[in-house]
Order: structure tokens, then C-alpha cells, then sequence
């Protein structure tokens, strides 16, 4: 009698352990079904509201928009028109503008790019004095707030004759772009198996033959995710343009925001404006998806 009291005691544990782990694995599947689609589909939707609210906006005509929200097109869907992208393209400082911001966002992030997986190959691989205390030199720029060095660097730029000018610009994004871009991509070369690269000398390969042929393609997710966060910040930047920048050689951002302060109703024109200018940055960061969630998880499964 002992005995059996003794297992009906043990037993008892266990099967409230058994049905705890049931309760657990039917509250997980229900979790993982269509109800979490369904709610992961309405909070995308809410995001993009605002998107989808600028992009009807930029295809209603001025009266309209005065008249009524931008919700009313879709009972109304004849006052849908492209005449506002038709005087965006007439308005020079606009266009002006938009070409400026491409001339600006794809320097500074090829350079970023470059630079930084020389620097962080450099780092993970090669053997030169002070390395270490250089890297760490590196990384504690990263604490540096972009608007301490705003007056310092543009009575620098002023006194090379680079204020005002496109590529002062370039040059202060690639600079601050730099110690994240060495971090990043210094830890993510450090991961490539040493077997890799000394086989690779074996067969006679050099430094750029080796960092060219084999870093390079293996370090694609980390740097396509560089690349997309450099351009994305650079891209929508308006303090440093705001700084840096003067009449004729403004991004897209300064010069949007100089029409709300010169034309506060010109509406039909800023509105196609904000919609091109996040739109291609959207573009290319769809563009570019898979390769950016491969580089963020880059590392984290063995």
C-alpha cells in the first residue's frame, strides 16, 4: 500500500505537467494561426494610412483638398488627377532639388560602403601595431553627436572652400557614416572561418585578390544592410543639409521645406514632392529586403 500511494504521489506531478504543456501548446497554436496574420495585416495597414493618405493628397487637385479630407476619393475617384506631378516637374527648385539629393545619397553611401569593408577587413585580418587601440578609437566616435561637429566642420569647410557646396555634404555623411559602418562590418568579417582565408593564401591569393574574391561576396548580407541604412539616413537628412547646403545645391527635404515657408498654400506641389521623395527610399529598401534581413540576422544561428 505504501508503494502504490508513493507512485500515485509521483504521478500526479506529471500529469499536471502534461496538461500545463497541452494548455501552452494549444494557446501557441492558436497564437501562430490566421488570428496573428489578420492583426499583423491590420497594423501594416494602419502604418502605411499616412503614406497612402500623401499619395491620394498628391493626386487631388488644390480645391479639393481644401474642400475635403483625402478620404473622400473613394467615393468620388474622379477628382484623381496627375496635374500636380505635371507642375512638380515644371517647378525647377523642386527638380533641381531631387537631382541634388541623388548626387549627394549615392556618394556618401558608396564611399561608406567601400571604405568601411576595407577598414573592417583591415581589423578582423590583418596583423598591424595598435590595432586594437585603433579599432576602439574608431567605435568610440560613435558616441559623437552629429550636431557637435556642426559648427566646428563648417568653419573648417568654410575655410577650404567647401561650405555650401555638394561635396562638404558628401564628406560629412561619409564621415560620420564611417564608425558604424568599420563596426559593423569588422564583427561581421571577423565570423569568416580562418580555414577560409588561409586556404585562399595557400593557392597564392593577395590581400585585395582575397578580401575582393572571398570577403566580399560572403560579407553581401552585412554590407547590403550598410548600404540601405547609410542611404536611408542620408536620404532624408535635413539638418546637415540645412547647414551645409545653399541655394542651388539643397537636397530635396531643405527644399521642401523652404516652399512651406515660401508658399504655404502651394500644396498641389509639395505633396507630389513628399511623396517621390519617400517613395524611392521605400523602393529601394524593398529592393533590397531580403538581403537586409539576412545581414541583420547575420550571426545569429549557428
Amino acid at each position: 500500500m505504501t508503494v502504490t500511494a508513493q507512485s500515485v504521489g509521483k504521478a500526479e506531478p506529471v500529469r499536471t505537467a502534461g496538461a500545463r504543456q497541452s494548455v501552452g501548446s494549444r494557446i501557441a497554436g492558436r497564437l501562430s494561426g490566421g488570428l496573428v496574420r489578420v492583426v499583423l495585416i491590420v497594423v501594416g495597414l494602419f502604418w502605411l494610412v499616412p503614406t497612402i493618405g500623401l499619395l491620394v493628397s498628391s493626386l487631388r487637385a488644390p480645391q479639393d483638398m481644401s474642400a475635403s479630407g483625402w478620404w473622400t476619393v473613394f467615393s468620388k475617384p474622379s477628382q484623381l488627377t496627375v496635374d500636380s506631378y505635371q507642375k512638380l516637374l515644371e517647378n525647377s527648385d523642386i527638380t533641381s532639388s531631387l537631382l541634388n539629393t541623388v548626387l549627394i545619397t549615392v556618394p556618401a553611401t558608396v564611399l561608406v560602403v567601400v571604405i568601411g569593408a576595407l577598414a573592417g577587413y583591415a581589423f578582423a585580418w590583418m596583423e598591424f601595431p595598435g590595432r586594437d587601440w585603433w579599432f576602439l578609437g574608431v567605435v568610440s566616435l560613435l558616441v559623437v553627436p552629429v550636431q557637435v561637429a556642426l559648427i566646428p566642420i563648417a568653419e573648417l569647410f568654410g575655410k577650404l572652400g567647401l561650405f555650401g557646396t555638394i561635396l562638404g555634404v558628401i564628406l560629412f555623411h561619409t564621415g560620420f557614416g564611417l564608425p558604424f559602418a568599420v563596426f559593423l562590418l569588422r564583427n561581421f568579417f571577423a565570423e569568416i572561418p580562418r580555414e577560409l582565408l588561409e586556404a585562399a593564401r595557400l593557392d597564392g591569393a593577395g590581400e585585395l585578390r582575397l578580401f575582393a574574391r572571398v570577403v566580399m561576396p560572403l560579407g553581401g548580407p552585412a554590407i547590403a544592410s550598410l548600404g540601405i541604412f547609410q542611404f536611408l539616413w542620408v536620404w532624408n537628412d535635413m539638418l546637415v543639409a540645412l547647414v551645409f547646403t545653399k541655394s542651388g545645391t539643397q537636397p530635396i527635404t531643405v527644399a521642401l521645406q523652404t516652399q512651406v515657408r515660401q508658399f504655404g498654400n502651394n500644396i498641389d506641389v509639395l505633396a507630389p514632392g513628399a511623396f517621390i521623395s519617400m517613395v524611392i527610399p521605400l523602393a529601394v529598401f524593398f529592393a533590397f529586403q531580403k538581403q537586409f534581413v539576412s545581414g541583420v540576422m547575420a550571426g545569429a544561428v549557428k
